[in-house]
């Protein structure tokens, strides 16, 4: 059951990859909408997961500074 599943996520994914470069290459209006479709969700997964990053690293330690790679702090 969960390989049923999972196996189907999987048919959507490349399938929606598939649209995404047919539509680059100039497809019908369906396969742009889908490659629309497909781009909103990975931007949507994409920005979701920073967020639960972000709240799993900051959350437990207080202030920690924030340290996200911004550079060393001392004027720079």
């Amino acid at each position: 059951m969960v390989g049923a599943v999972l196996v189907g996520v999987l048919v959507i994914v490349v399938g929606g990859c598939v649209c995404v470069v047919w539509a680059e290459r100039g497809g019908p209006r369906w396969v742009r909408a889908v490659a629309s479709v497909t781009l909103a969700s990975g931007s949507l997964l994409r920005r979701s997961s920073r967020r639960r990053r972000r709240s799993l690293s900051g959350g437990n330690s207080g202030d920690s500074g924030g340290d996200d790679g911004g550079g060393s702090g001392d004027g720079g």
